[in-house]
């Protein structure tokens, strides 16, 4: 008999500024929906429901629901948030419908018509409103940039690009919400020439006007020849009626650029025309009279037309709009500004188009630009890559490595972006009219921060979404100390990405590795101490921060990481695929390319909680990760070629295809990737000491098979520092094997005990100098100590936690300020690894030793 459910959701940030779709996904236990279970969703203050789409996102071994997703439209802001609970959804007031031939695919949401091409440059054909076309027609524009040298000097060429699709997939199709994934190259016909893959998707739910397009563009060129110049998408805009009614607006720092093409000031505008110049301002129609306004007409006849208009935030701190009426003519400079908010918007009488580019100036230079208000039809383009900035540079930063002075991490260069990738948002509204500016200001907020619904912590928790954590508790004073030193650290973070400008369309999203306080600086310059590229897991210590605390704030932190991460250092394609690029200056510039910074465990919180169909691309790219360490074999500096196709680490290497295939597994339930990991599995079981031998292994991807080469053949810290432990944990809840939660154990156990101690486990087999930087390893002691209630390893867990500067350091207090081209504010010792990996550890070691912690004094700070 089915038993009651009752979920309840929150706004993200609040509430939602205006009518949205949402996207969003619920926990479940194992065996508490079953898959035909409906669900309905309904406001918490009792005031009615709401139609909402939902669909399975993960299964548990037994067929019941891990993951729901679900989507619904026009919500209203309700303050008190919604419940999600067993019963059928209300029925659609207005519903998504898809009609599909051969050439086309249309789009209809109740208020707005959207025809997108399934071949061709042209993405979209048309959106018609009312009966009134608004768009005529949407395409991605590219400028390629070569260069080459000759004589000493270098000479360029500049060459546009349009989109071509190859491929469209519907992928929903309604009622709530539907989905079209686009697919192909950038094509010039006069160079013959195609390359950056692109994929596209456009997103609408029912009764809006809103179009959501996730797109994203692969490299594949020669980085010494092949520079982006421009990259971005245009729309085609009718414009209609007299050049004095038709609009542009751009958003700046809090208000908005707002001007027409003719517009109604002259030095004469006074009285009666001031007041229509005001309206005029407000997008508002106005109305003369032929022959009471004759003189003022006169005047406009006589007025300079503005055709062109461009923003360009060339920087996170600098943006600059400038118009001009022809094209041999000079741009006239109109506003300067810091930090533009991304909106544009053309239209004229019968409506308009705006688009809006998310993290417009964190991923700079970007660009706004209209162009033809004074003709027959405009083209309104959001560039995701201004054509006013310097053409992308993705060549490496030197033409050597350097291993040992700057912790670069293999003699072979291997620093290439062919097969990296950047997807950026764009929300684009087909209006009725000229929005006023309360409207323009609703969607510059939407398209800034996407509405999102979210469970509270204490139900994430109950429900073990992703694995073992805990709740904030203060109950005790070291408990509090211990809180207050985890949200120090996070927001010692939020308020680096700022002060240091990690900002930028290739960089922003990750942070840097370590610091270099002589120069009061990071080490932006140093080889493998740049970028961390999610070494020692911080994407995952920013996503449990946000899991037990709902903050906002860290949810965009660890989305804006995840965007990057999953895309920028990863391989999507070549030599390298499903594997990413270590630490280094350049994101994809170090040798070692590894699937641990690749691996679906990285970004499965984001896609989870969002159900973002691009993530979900990205985890099933890495499904085979392992056959591509046949060509890089990752202990290749230290195992040569032998009978093995290759030699994996139990951790991080097999530890990163465990989360690729358990994610495959659950998503798809594909059981060939379940037996994947229980053939790894069970070849540990067959070492000498489990876990603890290795950690090193020959490994077949065809047969899954592991091949044990000793059991002391490299260091265990990179075992479970990667992410491991987190996988782990979760994936026990799968599996069911206490054979396999035993080894995770007395692994967690071992780690640290003293020599004396592990020799009476192994016989001297294993010694003491495998197992490095305690600190690390606490994440699985603490479960060791858990599961065998060892009082020894819980006691020591703690006192490793304890001693670490991160527990000793209130980071606000300890900043001093510095001076380097400006005033800083620093902690001179910082570095990420041991901030990402402390966090996470005290996270999971306040769930599971929190007993051992000693008393209930505040730990003493240095």
């Amino acid at each position: 008999m089915s038993t009651p459910l009752s979920v309840k959701l929150r706004w993200l940030n609040g509430t939602a500024a205006t009518a949205a779709g949402v996207t969003w996904g619920i926990p479940w236990k194992e065996g508490e929906l079953r898959r035909d279970d409906p669900l309905a969703l309904h406001a918490a203050d009792g005031s009615g429901s709401v139609a909402m789409q939902t669909w399975p996102a993960a299964y548990w071994p037994d067929g019941s629901v891990k993951w729901s997703a679900h989507a619904a439209t026009a919500l209203s802001a309700q303050p008190e948030g919604y419940r999600v609970i067993r019963g059928e959804s209300a029925a659609a007031s207005l519903k998504v419908t898809v009609h599909e031939t051969e050439e086309s695919i249309v789009l209809d949401t109740g208020v707005m018509r959207c025809s997108i091409r399934k071949h061709g440059n042209k993405l979209i054909d048309s959106i018609v409103r009312e009966g009134i076309e608004i768009c005529n027609g949407g395409t991605l524009v590219q400028v390629k940039e070569s260069r080459s040298e000759a004589s000493g000097a270098t000479t360029t060429r500049e060459e546009p690009f349009k989109g071509s699709i190859r491929k469209a997939t519907v992928e929903q199709s309604g009622p709530v919400r539907a989905v079209v994934k686009l697919e192909g190259m950038h094509r010039s016909d006069a160079l013959r020439r195609e390359w950056l893959p692109f994929s596209l998707r456009l997103y609408v739910y029912a009764g809006l006007e809103t179009i959501r397009i996730v797109h994203t563009f692969h490299y594949d060129g020669n980085p010494n020849e092949d520079y982006i110049k421009a990259l971005g998408i245009s729309f085609a805009v009718p414009m209609r009626g007299p050049l004095y009614n038709r609009h542009v607006r751009f958003a700046g720092d809090s208000g908005f650029f707002s001007e027409s093409p003719k517009t109604l000031h002259t030095r004469r505008t006074k009285g009666k025309y001031r007041e229509l110049f005001e309206k005029q301002t407000q997008g508002k129609p106005v109305e003369f009279d032929a022959e009471e306004d004759r003189y003022f007409l006169g005047l406009l006849d006589d007025s300079a037309v503005w055709d062109d208009y461009k923003l360009v935030q060339r920087s996170a701190d600098h943006y600059g709009i400038w118009k001009r009426t022809q094209e041999q003519c000079c741009w006239l400079k109109s506003a300067e500004g810091k930090r533009a908010g991304g909106l544009g918007y053309v239209g004229s009488e019968g409506g308009g188009l705006a688009a809006g580019v998310r993290d417009f100036w964190r991923k700079h230079p970007s660009g706004l630009s209209v162009h033809g208000t004074a003709r027959s039809e405009a083209a309104l383009t959001a560039w995701f890559w201004s054509p006013d900035g310097e053409a992308m540079d993705l060549r490496h930063y030197d033409t050597k490595t350097h291993v040992e002075s700057s912790y670069e991490g293999a003699e072979e260069l291997r620093a290439t972006p062919y097969g990296i990738a950047n997807t950026s948002e764009l929300t684009v509204w087909c209006t009725a009219e000229t929005p006023d500016p309360d409207r323009l200001q609703a969607m510059q907020e939407h398209s800034e921060s996407q509405p999102l619904l979210v469970c509270e912590p204490e139900y994430f928790h109950e429900a073990r979404a992703f694995g073992l954590w805990s709740l904030p508790d203060t109950s005790t004073p070291a408990k509090a100390q211990l809180e207050a030193r985890l949200n120090g650290i996070a927001a010692f973070y939020l308020s680096e990405v700022e002060q240091r400008k990690w900002y930028g369309f290739w960089d922003y999203g990750d942070f840097m590795h370590s610091y270099d306080p002589v120069r009061h600086v990071w080490n932006y310059d140093l080889g493998g101490c740049a970028w961390q590229n999610t070494e020692l897991v911080p994407n995952m210590w920013l996503w449990v921060m946000f899991l037990r605390s709902g903050r906002g704030d860290l949810f965009r932190l660890a989305e804006a990481m995840t965007r990057h991460t999953s895309e920028v250092d990863v391989y999507h394609f070549g030599e390298y695929a499903g594997l990413g690029s270590r630490h280094n200056v350049v994101h994809w510039g170090c040798g070692c390319k590894e699937a641990r910074i690749a691996m679906a465990g990285l970004h499965r919180y984001y896609y989870y909680l969002t159900a973002d169909e691009r993530i979900g691309d990205l985890m099933d790219e890495v499904k085979d990760a392992d056959f591509s360490t046949v060509n890089l074999d990752p202990m290749r500096a230290y195992f040569p070629k032998d009978e093995h196709k290759t030699h994996i680490r139990i951790g991080p290497d097999w530890a990163a295809f465990s989360s690729n295939w358990m994610t495959r597994w659950e998503r798809f339930e594909d059981e060939a990737y379940r037996d994947k990991i229980i053939t790894g599995i069970d070849c540990v079981k067959q070492a000498n000491f489990g876990l603890i031998s290795g950690p090193t292994y020959g490994y077949d991807p065809r047969t899954s098979k592991l091949t044990p080469l000793g059991d002391d053949n490299w260091g265990r810290h990179l075992a479970i520092c990667m992410g491991a432990p987190q996988v782990w944990f979760e994936l026990a809840a799968m599996l069911k094997d206490p054979e396999w939660e035993a080894m995770m154990a007395d692994f967690g156990i071992y780690y640290n005990l003293p020599q004396e101690r592990k020799d009476l486990i192994t016989g001297g087999a294993i010694s003491h100098d495998s197992f490095h930087h305690p600190v690390l390893s606490i994440g699985i002691a603490a479960f060791g100590a858990y599961y065998r209630q060892d009082d020894w390893t819980a006691r020591h867990a703690w006192t490793v936690l304890l001693d670490n500067p991160f527990a000793k350091v209130d980071l606000r207090k300890e900043a001093e300020t510095v001076t380097y081209v400006d005033r800083l504010s620093e902690i001179d010792w910082i570095n990420t690894n041991e901030a990402a990996q402390w966090s996470l550890n005290t996270i999971i070691s306040l769930e599971l030793i929190a007993e051992w912690l000693p008393g209930g004094d505040a730990v003493t700070d240095r």
